[in-house]
């Protein structure tokens, strides 16, 4: 059942945490921060309704970051590590369950309205599937380069439950010359020059049974902050795509060239969607699936451990093909040894890996590095755009052992 008490209580609570003079700015109502590993990188750790003290960036709108040590408790994020991110401070806060509905219109010859329980009455499927911010990691390009400057932490796992998207665009029936899918959610603009946030996919992607109409994550509702009652589930696509508060789903015979799409998360044109840096691109393309990446995650950079055989951990994942292998480096990278990866929870998912190595005496240099099933493997150095996307350089974790 749709718990709309809960939601309730919650839209109440971030109102009256928004309201007071303690919360004209949120993000100052907390003493506790962290330093993420750059430059200006202290950012506060704030506590909103149905999250755990998670890393503020803004506050309106909301912008949380997970910390990265959720990621060594398991290859699902729990929903109040989640992170939150929203491009407009238009927040749905008094939305109705009861009364959400969720229009199909454009080209199809027969329009829909939906409410929560005709979409909870049809045919459901889930799936395991990393959501990643576009801009996770910014904060380490170098050069560095403007927006929100994000460690590692803008990104999760869930299992996703709904009903695939191709069901309902079937349902309404998309016409002959249809091209695109428009999605747009409830949130909106608080100024009227701002342009509302809307994505969109071509018919064929939108049609391919893996984009859900997501309802409930690990089990649950939705948490507010992650799209309740109803968001978009694009796996292997960046989080762009992912909209949240999701009530109206449009067809089209052209391609969209609203702002979000036209001009903001583009990336270069060619091979390597990257440029010298502090160079702009000769042509951009809409963003769209991950690069492969890969983390250890139990031990921080520049810790201090024992000389000896240490056991090493992390993730890794990609854009849909799946992990094919995890190697890691005790060496600085010359030398690379193969790791165990873990239970395999479906090609959209966080890998687990796990494997032993042996630390000398002195500093090291930890490296990891993933290869996908279709044989992509991360660059030993990021390579560099002027938006701050893609990062997926192998990743360092310097230690000392003594």
């Amino acid at each position: 059942m749709i718990d709309r008490r809960n939601l309730v209580k919650s839209s109440a609570a971030f109102l009256a945490t928004l309201g007071t003079g303690v919360a004209a700015n949120p993000l100052r109502a907390f003493a506790e921060s962290l330093t993420l590993p750059f430059d200006n990188g202290e950012r506060p750790l704030v506590r909103y309704p149905q999250k755990r003290p998670m890393i503020g960036l803004t506050a309106r709108p909301p912008q949380l970051e997970t910390p990265f040590s959720v990621f060594n408790d398991g290859v699902i994020t729990p929903n109040d590590a989640f992170f939150v991110r929203y491009h407009l401070a238009g927040l749905p806060y008094d939305l109705d369950p009861d009364t959400f509905s969720l229009e199909i219109k454009g080209k199809v010859d027969k329009p829909l309205k939906l409410s929560m329980a005709d979409i909870r009455k049809m045919p459901s499927v889930e799936v395991v599937a990393v959501n990643q911010c576009s801009g996770n990691s910014r904060g380490l390009f170098m050069p560095r380069v403007a927006g929100g400057q994000l460690g590692n932490g803008a990104m999760g796992n869930a299992r996703w439950k709904g009903v695939p998207l191709k069901t309902v665009l079937d349902k309404a029936g998309v016409q002959s010359g249809a091209k695109q899918v428009v999605f747009n959610g409830m949130d909106g603009p608080v100024v009227d020059k701002t342009p509302d946030f809307a994505k969109a996919l071509d018919v064929d992607h939108a049609r391919d049974g893996d984009v859900m109409l997501a309802y409930a994550m690990n089990g649950e509702n939705l948490p507010f902050l992650n799209g309740f009652p109803l968001r978009l589930v694009v796996p292997g696509y960046y989080g762009t795509y992912w909209v949240k508060h999701l009530n109206e789903i449009t067809v089209i015979d052209s391609v969209f060239d609203n702002f979000w799409m036209k001009t903001a998360y583009r990336i270069p044109d060619n091979d390597c969607n990257c440029v010298e840096p502090g160079t702009a691109p000769k042509a951009t393309i809409p963003i769209n699936r991950f690069t492969v990446r890969s983390f250890i995650t139990n031990v921080a950079d520049g810790a201090t451990m024992k000389a000896g055989n240490t056991a090493l951990k992390g993730i890794a994942f990609d854009g849909g093909k799946g992990i094919k292998e995890v190697s890691v480096s005790a060496d600085g990278g010359k030398t690379w040894m193969p790791t165990q990866l873990g239970k395999d929870l479906g090609k959209y998912s966080f890998r687990e890996w796990t494997t032993k190595v042996k630390l000398a005496a002195g500093p090291s240099e930890l490296k990891v590095r993933a290869t996908s099933n279709d044989g992509k493997t991360q660059p030993m150095e990021s390579l560099w755009n002027p938006a701050g996307y893609l990062r997926n350089g192998v990743e360092t974790v310097r230690v000392t052992a003594t």
